[in-house]
C-alpha cells in the first residue's frame, strides 16, 4: 500500500529536508500560524512542568490583608478574594488545564480505537450494535455529554478525565472505523491473511498504523476542546474541585461578584484559557495541513 512519504513531499516543495532543524524550519515558514500555536502550547507545557519554579508564591496560602489587592507589588496579577496569589494559581492551574485535557484525550482515543477498530475490521453484530452507541452519544454536543457524565460521577480530577473522555469516544471511534473499512480491502491485508497471521495480529500490526495520520489530526483538534470543557465543568461546579487552582473555577468564583471591582479575577484566567485554546486550534490547523494532500499546493 503506498504511503505517505513526508521527506519527499518537502523536497518537492523545495525544502531543505538534510535534517531535522531544516524541516523544522521550512514548516515554521510555510505554516507561520501553526509554528505560533506550537510555541503557545509549549510555552504553557513548559510553564505546566516548571510550575514550582515559575510560581513566586504558594496558590493555596491565604492571606486576608492582601484580599482583591490589584496587580504590581508583591503579587504581578493580583490577588483573590482569599489574598491567593493570582499569578501562582494562573501558573499551577497549567497543569490541572492540561493534565485534564492530555489524560482525557489519551483515554478517549484508547476506547475510542479500539471500539472503531474492532467494529470496522470484524464489521457485523459488533459493527452495528457499537454504531448505534456511537450514534446515541454523538446525539448530544461534546459539553453536554460531559456534563451528563461529570453529574453522574461527581466533582473530583480523575472523574473530570474520565468525563470529558468518554465524551471524545463517539469522533475517535467513527473516524477509526472509516479508515479501518477502506482498508480491510486492500491486498496487503489479503497477503497478511494468506501468510497465515492471525486477524487480530493483522488489525493491530497492518490496519491500525495506517489510521494514525487522521488520528494525529483529531487528537489536536480534540486537545484544545478538552481543556475549553475542563474550564466549562469547572465553572459550574462539575470540574476539578478546590483546592486544585483551575481557570474555570477561578472564573465562577470571581465572575458574578467580582467582575466589576476587581476584574483582573476574571480577565487574566479568561487569557490563559483562550491562548491556549487559541493555541492548540493553530496547531491542529497545521497538522491538518500537513497530513492531508488536499490542503497541499
Amino acid at each position: 500500500m503506498a504511503t505517505f512519504d513526508h521527506d519527499a513531499a518537502l523536497a518537492r516543495a523545495g525544502a531543505n529536508v538534510s535534517g531535522f532543524w531544516g524541516r523544522a524550519a521550512f514548516l515554521a515558514r510555510r505554516y507561520p500560524l501553526g509554528a505560533a500555536g506550537l510555541l503557545l502550547v509549549v510555552l504553557f507545557v513548559v510553564t505546566a512542568v516548571f510550575a514550582p519554579w515559575i510560581a513566586n508564591r504558594d496558590p493555596f496560602t491565604t492571606n486576608a490583608r492582601a484580599s482583591l489587592a490589584g496587580p504590581g507589588g508583591g503579587y504581578w496579577l493580583g490577588a483573590d478574594f482569599m489574598g491567593r496569589d493570582m499569578f501562582s494559581r494562573i501558573v499551577y492551574g497549567a497543569r490541572i488545564s492540561l493534565a485534564v485535557a492530555a489524560g482525557a484525550t489519551v483515554l478517549g482515543f484508547a476506547i475510542g480505537i479500539a471500539i472503531g477498530l474492532a467494529g470496522g475490521y470484524l464489521g457485523g453484530w459488533l459493527d452495528l450494535a457499537t454504531q448505534r452507541v456511537m450514534d446515541i452519544m454523538q446525539a448530544l454536543p461534546l459539553l453536554v455529554m460531559a456534563l451528563v457524565m461529570a453529574a453522574s460521577l461527581g466533582p473530583s480530577l480523575q472523574n473530570t478525565i474520565i468525563a470529558i473522555a468518554i465524551a471524545l469516544v463517539p469522533n475517535v471511534a467513527r473516524v477509526v472505523r472509516s479508515s479501518t473499512l477502506s482498508l480491510r480491502e486492500q491486498p496487503f491485508v489479503e497477503a497478511a491473511r494468506a501468510a497465515g497471521l492471525s486477524e487480530l495480529r493483522i488489525a493491530v500490526r497492518h490496519v491500525l498504523p495506517n489510521t494514525m495520520a487522521p488520528l494525529i489530526v483529531l487528537a489536536t483538534a480534540q486537545l484544545g476542546s478538552a481543556i475549553l470543557t475542563e474550564a466549562s465543568l469547572s465553572f459550574l461546579g462539575l470540574g476539578v474541585p478546590e483546592p486544585h487552582p483551575s481557570w474555570g473555577r477561578m472564573l465562577s468564583e470571581s465572575a458574578a461578584e467580582y467582575v466589576r471591582t476587581a476584574p483582573w479575577l476574571v480577565i487574566f484566567p479568561g487569557i490563559a484559557i483562550s491562548l491556549t485554546v487559541f493555541g492548540t486550534n493553530l496547531l491542529g490547523d497545521a497538522v491538518r495541513d500537513i497530513f492531508d494532500p488536499r490542503e497541499r499546493t
